[in-house]
């Protein structure tokens, strides 16, 4: 019987370890790094441009510091000792001048990708080689992050989906975000970054997917017991297959008044999708107002109010009574319309 030897062991736990790591990085999704919605792309770009900038430093400063370490070694009585030398203003030069000109190139390349890919500025292009037309049709899309689980409205249609959300390929998208109760994040790696949902706020995000596909979306802020379970589905789809969907969601019948949305905004945890035919009007104004509870005055009208009084403040005569005062209020009404 016969043995293996040294060498054939080591080429063989060689050839078993490469074979994992494929294995391995076979299943890896590099999504973010090559994703099909077009924001997504410029952005993935920034980030290999910055790493790219930053490594111009990083590598030869790891390289010479190696260098540095093997040649000065204790053992190297062949070195250049020179226990007077402190200072070489070439080499002050060299070590502060070239991570200026990285800072300088790196700031201004993110300076233009911030602006240019701000989540609030509509979309000039549909990709890297069509620009978008000035008549491009927009879809809007209103976003309420709940507990734990995602509410898309589209106003255009009347229409309302749970943990599911589609869009036709090439369109450019406008996404309205809030959140019911607590932070949260919007993301969808595929189609652009993330942004954050916040209650009593409406944040906004620009975006389009240019390949038909079933993306991942999710909540990349934690927001407690059913964070994990918080992901949707993002549909791109041609416009045949976004009309189906649209007649789906339509067909599924029911409508989302405030009442169902109070109850689906109760914490609840891997919600399957569901369909709304018909959607309350002006119910996603009301949830970023926070008034969908009957009674509750919505945070517009109380900030107008407020307004009011700090105007009736300002303008009332040095002798009228504090605004709270009926009277005083009189007053500073007569005041205000003479």
């Amino acid at each position: 019987m016969s043995s293996a030897t040294p060498g054939s062991t080591r080429a063989t736990v060689r050839g078993l370890s490469a074979a994992a790591c494929a294995s391995l990085l076979a299943g890896c999704n590099w999504v973010v790094l090559n994703p099909s919605g077009d924001v997504a792309v410029q952005q993935g770009r920034l980030v290999v441009q910055s790493t790219v900038l930053m490594l111009l430093i990083i590598v030869p400063v790891i390289v010479l510091t190696l260098l540095f370490a093997w040649h000065y070694r204790a053992s190297n009585k062949a070195a250049t000792y020179k226990p007077e030398w402190d200072h070489s203003v070439a080499l002050e030069l060299l070590i502060w001048a070239a991570p200026l000109l990285i800072i300088i190139a790196l700031g201004a390349l993110t300076w233009i990708g911030t602006h240019t890919l701000d989540p609030f500025r509509s979309l000039r292009r549909t990709d890297a080689e069509r620009r978008a037309p000035p008549t491009a049709p927009t879809l809007d899309i209103e976003v309420v992050a709940l507990d734990w689980k995602w509410l898309f409205i589209y106003p255009e249609y009347g229409i309302a989906v749970v943990n599911e959300v589609a869009a036709p390929v090439d369109r450019p998208i406008r996404f309205r975000i809030t959140s019911s109760t607590v932070m949260n994040s919007f993301f969808v790696p595929a189609l652009a970054g993330q942004i954050y949902a916040m209650p009593g706020m409406e944040t906004r995000l620009h975006a389009i997917i240019n390949r038909p596909g079933n993306y991942e979306g999710f909540s990349a802020n934690y927001s407690g017991a059913g964070f994990s379970d918080m992901r949707f589905r993002f549909l791109g789809l041609d416009a045949a297959g976004f009309e189906q969907w649209i007649g789906a969601a339509r067909s599924a019948g029911g409508e989302l008044g405030r009442d169902g949305y109070l109850q689906l905004a109760a914490p609840s945890e891997k919600q399957p999708v569901r369909r709304f035919a018909g959607v309350e009007p002006r119910l996603y104004d009301r949830v970023v107002n926070r008034c969908v509870a009957p009674g509750t005055t919505c945070m517009r009208d109380m900030m107008a109010m407020d307004g009011r009084r700090r105007t009736l403040t300002a303008l009332a005569p040095p002798d009228a009574c504090s605004v709270d005062d009926p009277e005083g209020i009189g007053r500073a009404t007569a005041a205000t319309r003479d």
